[in-house]
């Protein structure tokens, strides 16, 4: 099958892609590498470098592959930098999906995986774990611009038969995590500046939990939503709320980490308790995570273990 995977240099995008490429598809990844990495390409994908919000270049590049299905992971997934300039954010979000939706029934694709949020989508949840049927409040305009596409996938499946599955993912985490960047990458950071023997902060009391899935496990739901899942929407997540405090205590056992966190002001546009229920996924995708936290934060650090210490 011919798989086009947009955001397929990033963090996930690249996984993904990965999953595809070891089950013998064939994978273009569109990318413009302002987040993503040339080292996360892999080298049996196609590369199509360009912008979502370029609309000619993207009706051009994949009209010229004509995928099958496309998988649709480029995105601006930055909740503070929604809150600062919310235009921003809806152009590569909203509009930029627009483009590679068009371009997707222009080439007649048959299915478009989407890769929404659950933790952004629902404000403080009613319940935890929160299922997909709950009420949806978004407190970042990033939550909005995911929503919104979400609808524009109904529009364009009862207007243009365009078969969708989108895939609400939990707070993901592993290796290829730009450690870097401080937006939702909470352990990477941690794992990063605690190899490093940095001072860390924690925004808030370190009381707000997120659920934290694999990466590979993400890859793999991918891998399933191929054939399965056809116009539903589904929780990739754990369903367990895991504190920031725990994960502080869990990285700093696995990194030998002896400092004290500091204690910042809470982010605006950040929700405080979250999980997510991923019984639907179960029953309709065949699909559970396998690998527990103990064991991918350990795989997670000696990845940013050999990160560290090759950049000294």
């Amino acid at each position: 099958m011919k798989i086009l995977v947009t955001g397929g240099a990033g963090f996930i995008g690249s996984h993904v892609a990965d999953a595809y490429i070891a089950a013998g598809h064939e994978v273009a990844i569109l990318d413009d590498f302002s987040t993503g990495s040339e080292a996360n390409v892999n080298s049996e994908a196609k590369v199509l470098r360009l912008d979502v919000r370029n609309k000619e270049g993207v009706a051009a590049a994949v009209a010229a592959f004509r995928p099958e299905v496309v998988n649709h992971h480029a995105a601006q997934s930055e909740v503070p930098k929604s809150v600062a300039d919310p235009g921003f954010d809806a152009m590569v979000n909203v509009v930029g999906g627009l483009n590679v939706l068009k371009a997707s029934v222009e080439a007649g694709a048959r299915k478009v995986i989407f890769s929404s949020t659950g933790g952004a989508l629902y404000g403080e949840p009613d319940v935890i774990p929160a299922d997909e049927d709950h009420p949806v409040r978004p407190l970042s305009p990033y939550g909005t611009s995911k929503v919104c596409f979400e609808a524009y996938l109904g529009t364009f499946h009862r207007t243009y038969g365009l078969e969708y599955t989108v895939l609400r993912y939990a707070n993901i985490y592993g290796p290829r995590q730009d450690f870097h960047a401080e937006e939702g990458r909470v352990i990477a950071i941690f794992a990063s500046r605690m190899i490093a023997g940095q001072p860390l902060t924690i925004d808030g009391d370190g009381e707000q939990a997120r659920d934290m899935l694999h990466v590979a496990d993400v890859a793999v739901a991918n891998i399933h939503a191929l054939y399965r899942g056809g116009g539903g929407t589904y929780h990739i997540s754990t369903g367990i709320p895991v504190t920031i405090n725990e994960l502080f205590r869990k990285l700093a056992i696995l990194t030998d980490y002896r400092l004290e966190p500091n204690f910042g002001p809470r982010r605006r546009g950040d929700v405080f308790r979250i999980a997510l229920d991923n019984a639907r996924a179960h029953n309709d995708l065949d699909w559970d995570p396998k690998i527990e936290l103990e064991e991918g934060l350990t795989q997670t650090v000696e990845y940013f273990r050999k990160q560290v210490l090759s950049a000294r």
